[in-house]
């Protein structure tokens, strides 16, 4: 059997287009974008479902207005497109409506360096109206970066209806939600003790603190003697604070630990049993043993019950089942208007509170010579006036973790503020009502 084949194109009649070993892939990018936009494939995408019978509601996370995306934003928006796509390939109606975050503080601090501001003083210098219309300027220019960005990226969005956290519409949304609270009486003023950067004259949250606020510090840390009335012996405390000495009013120890008191030199010192050995220096010898129930009550005197601020200041040790043996001396100083646990005890025993700082970390009127001195500036000073009062045990530099301001890498204080606070006392209820009718399908 023959085969014939005909018409069969030789070697030399074959012809290619011309391939380049390289690949340009912006241009890939480009073109494929160009080619959506003449066929208004994105625009068909959008509209392809109106009306549907079924909704899908997406509301967007919006990333901060601050700078251009990073490949994380880029990673999360990437997941945020391919959810919304696969709803709209179910043929459900959406919006498709992007975000942007516009009053975050990295926007703040960003426009901080631009204009070259050290502190809140020089912003409110600058002038408050200033500096928002400042950061509201790079909201509208990162905003439009970004979304050129996720273009490129092929996420498919109504760009032209994007939400800002910075609208009339959405601030009024806000003041209208507080407005109604006010109005049903849910809205009071209280006092709380918070992290606060002296530097930014602002209160930090706890989330901020726990992702990015603690890095190695280290510190001066002192113990201190704390004289008893009415006993020819001192409480031993540690701090690595000892800005805080000032606002002291009361010591705290555990009912259930075991306490040593200790002769040494000719002076004596109650410290906890398992600490001693490394809270004391030298040789001392055991006195007595008891248990921290047995010094609770009892009364002592603070190295700053000069200060006027401190006039009316009566000093107890108190009773706190977290005290541990584990590092100190097993007995706490407690100040409660410079630390937040100390702040929690004020209200169970019914402590004095004393606030020894401003906004800005500077001791207020009432201390003497630390008023007007900022509080990072005088642990030296603290020390040396200890020493002078003959109630310095010893002092040693102490390198620990230490919260810090994410924004400026200032070490933060604890302080004493004004916050409002939205009463949940009867609202608990009514809201879990309220969730138990939501299709969450």
């Amino acid at each position: 059997m023959t085969l014939e084949v005909s018409n069969v194109a030789t070697e030399t009649d074959l012809t290619f287009t011309e391939v380049s070993n390289t690949v340009d892939f912006p241009k890939l990018e480009r073109d494929l974008l160009k080619w959506w936009k003449e066929r208004r494939v994105v625009e068909q995408y959008l509209t392809k479902n109106d009306c549907a019978a079924e909704k899908f509601s997406f509301i967007d996370g919006p990333i901060t207005a601050n700078n251009p995306m990073g490949v994380h934003h880029a990673w999360g928006r990437t997941y945020k497109d391919l959810f919304q796509r696969y709803h709209a390939m179910l043929g459900k109606e959406q919006r498709f409506q992007n975000g942007f975050d516009c009053q975050g503080l990295w926007v703040e601090v960003e426009v901080e360096k631009e204009l070259g501001l050290k502190n809140k003083r020089e912003i409110e210098d600058f002038g408050i109206a200033n500096f928002v219309e400042r950061c509201k300027e790079r909201v509208w220019k990162y905003a439009a970066v970004q979304t050129e960005q996720a273009i490129r990226l092929g996420q498919w969005m109504d760009w032209d209806n994007s939400y800002y956290t910075m609208s009339d519409e959405n601030n009024y949304t806000i003041w209208h939600f507080l407005k109604t609270c006010h109005d049903r009486g849910w809205i009071y003023k209280g006092h709380d003790v918070m992290p606060w950067c002296p530097r930014c004259g602002t209160g930090l949250s706890e989330h901020e603190i726990v992702t990015e606020g603690y890095q190695e510090r280290t510190h001066l840390s002192v113990y201190v003697a704390l004289p008893l009335d009415g006993e020819d012996a001192s409480l031993l405390v540690w701090t690595t604070t000892p800005w805080t000495l000032a606002a002291n009013v009361a010591a705290a120890v555990n009912p259930a630990l075991d306490y040593l008191l200790v002769d040494q030199d000719g002076k004596r010192y109650y410290v906890a049993k398992d600490a001693a050995m490394q809270a004391l220096k030298g040789d001392f010898q055991v006195v007595s043993e008891v248990t921290g129930a047995d010094l609770v009550g009892k009364t002592y005197r603070a190295p700053f019950d000069s200060l006027p601020a401190n006039a009316e200041v009566i000093h107890r040790v108190i009773a706190w089942s977290d005290v541990s043996s584990g590092e100190g001396t097993g007995i706490v100083h407690i100040a409660p208007g410079a630390g937040k646990e100390d702040y929690a005890l004020s209200k169970e025993h019914d402590l004095q509170v004393i606030d020894p700082i401003n906004q800005f970390g500077v001791y207020v009127e009432g201390f003497g010579w630390l008023s007007d001195k900022y509080v990072h500036d005088v642990a030296t000073r603290i020390e040396r006036d200890l020493r002078d009062q003959g109630v310095l045990y010893r002092s040693h530099q102490y390198t620990h973790r230490y919260p810090v301001c994410w924004r400026c890498n200032t070490d933060l204080v604890f302080r004493l503020v004004d916050e409002w606070f939205i009463n949940m006392d009867g609202l608990r209820d009514r809201l879990m009502e309220v969730t138990r009718e939501i299709n969450w399908c």
